[in-house]
């Protein structure tokens, strides 16, 4: 932990990337763990675009369960370890593949949801917004959220499979990335693109990669330092970090 705190206050730009790993800890499950909500629901349903549009219920139906329950999720001592490292200067940003929002709720300030986020919604019809606490409350009346509009579809800003990434929360992770002399990548199993690609930004302009992960990574070989437990190393930072 020592070797990583001393690259961590040599850094200059020092970049996190988080995966559902984190969440965990908050009591949301991962997606591909052995408990992992894939293992529960079908993959290539959820979060599929094309079968969205053919019955949002099957979305709108399980999501109640990890999504559309987050005021009762709090950030974890990983989320407020992260704010506190941001708020001293030590992290420039974080990207993030998780959907839950937690990062904002414990402080952070410049994260980069690289999957986009259930904060905004839309009509895929007349394109009309709709926020969080809107579609949360329709869900408490019927089962699928209509337009009060043209009553159409109304879709997260989630992105779907068969959907692009936003633009802008691309090219600020790749931008971000790029400048890393530190990338950490925490709780993400590196097997989901563009996301998985990111540390490679950092590597190619000359950065170290550091992995907290207790699965296996396609960029361990990669690696500077890799730690296996996310409780243990946060433990750390969180007491070093104390105010």
């Amino acid at each position: 932990m020592q070797r990583f705190i001393e690259l961590l206050e040599n850094s200059d730009h020092c970049v996190f990337l988080s995966g559902a790993g984190i969440s965990t800890f908050s009591g949301i499950p991962d997606f591909r763990g052995s408990n992992g909500l894939y293992a529960k629901y079908d993959a290539d349903k959820i979060f599929d675009l094309a079968y969205f549009r053919h019955d949002p219920s099957y979305f709108y139906t399980h999501a109640k369960e990890f999504i559309y329950d987050l005021d009762t999720r709090e950030p974890n001592m990983i989320h407020k370890t992260l704010a506190l490292m941001e708020k001293r200067g030590y992290i420039k940003a974080v990207i993030t593949q998780n959907i839950d929002l937690l990062h904002q709720k414990a402080g952070s300030q410049n994260v980069i949801e690289i999957h986009g986020s259930p904060a905004s919604h839309r009509c895929l019809s007349c394109n009309r917004n709709y926020s969080y606490a809107e579609i949360c409350e329709s869900l408490k009346k019927e089962p699928v959220p209509h337009c009060i509009e043209c009553k159409g579809l109304i879709k997260p800003d989630i992105t779907f499979f068969g959907e692009l990434l936003d633009e802008h929360a691309l090219k600020s992770a790749i931008e971000n990335s790029s400048k890393a002399d530190l990338f950490v990548v925490i709780g993400s199993s590196l097997v989901v693109q563009p996301a998985a690609s990111l540390p490679l930004y950092s590597l190619k302009s000359g950065g170290k990669l550091v992995i907290i992960n207790n699965m296996s990574t396609p960029l361990d070989t990669y690696a500077h330092l890799k730690y296996a437990e996310l409780g243990d190393f946060f433990d750390y930072l969180a007491d070093h970090f104390k105010e």
